[in-house]
């Protein structure tokens, strides 16, 4: 049997290249998608020759085409876990003006638009996987708390991010027909490079309003669900909320 491969696209920072790197120590040989070289080239560095890196945008249908026959030859598709994506904050109407409209289609392209994209290419390929224990593969997004709690200033990212929930039962349904699981995680606030660019300060009072554990959570700790729900056949069609029992308030 060939070596199971795992398409992470935004796996090369972040919550992406913290799973990449623990599928890695479980034996799955991890081919990462995104769009800066440099940063592909740090990743594969710090995880060896076993990774691979394919650049390329989610939300490109040649480029994600393009990822997957890599990960077809590596080895034998049977996970994709999709971290990619952009956050983004604007007032409908604010200071600045109006909300542009190229924003907010920007983001969905990105973040929704871009999943499904990778959702239905690697669907295919999976879907002519030798079954193992009933499975022919496993495919889990990531959304965000926003989804569901969506702050001043986040109508792009929330609505982008609640698409991504919203399509995730009817993925399950869509593909378990041909024994593929699909699964959300909604993560709340984590430690990653996107968030450094906060004053410590901020972060401080941000990490004091998650109930528990009070403090910001760590991209092993996303990546520690990912493993799980890889390996328990009876999650699918469901978001995950990982967030300390955080809810977000409005600003």
């Amino acid at each position: 049997m060939s070596r199971p491969v795992a398409l992470i696209t935004g796996g090369t920072s972040g919550l992406g290249l913290a799973t990449a790197e623990r599928l890695l120590a479980d034996g799955t040989r991890p081919v990462l998608l995104g769009r800066s070289r440099a940063r592909g080239e740090q990743a594969v560095a710090r995880l060896g020759s076993a990774a691979v890196f394919v650049p390329g945008d989610v939300a490109v249908e040649q480029d994600v085409a393009h990822a997957v026959e890599v990960a077809a030859g590596c080895g034998t598709l049977r996970a994709v876990v999709n971290c990619a994506g952009r956050a983004h904050a604007a007032r409908v109407v604010g200071r600045s003006g109006l909300h542009s409209l190229k924003e907010f289609a920007d983001v969905v392209e990105s973040n929704l638009v871009g999943t499904f994209n990778v959702v239905r290419l690697a669907a295919e390929l999976m879907a002519r996987n030798e079954p193992v224990a009933g499975e022919r593969g496993v495919i889990v997004n990531t959304a965000s708390i926003a989804a569901f709690d969506g702050q001043t200033g986040q109508a792009a990212y929330a609505a982008s991010k609640a698409g991504v929930v919203g399509m995730t039962l009817p993925l399950a349904r869509d593909l378990g027909a041909v024994l593929i699981r699909v699964v959300t995680v909604a993560p709340g606030l984590f430690d990653t490079p996107a968030a450094e660019v906060l004053p410590e300060a901020k972060r401080a009072a941000l990490a004091q309003s998650v109930p528990h554990p009070r403090r910001w959570g760590r991209a092993e700790e996303f990546a520690e669900l990912v493993v799980h729900i890889l390996g328990n056949p009876m999650i699918n069609g469901e978001t995950i909320r990982l967030d300390g029992g955080l809810r977000l308030p409005a600003s």
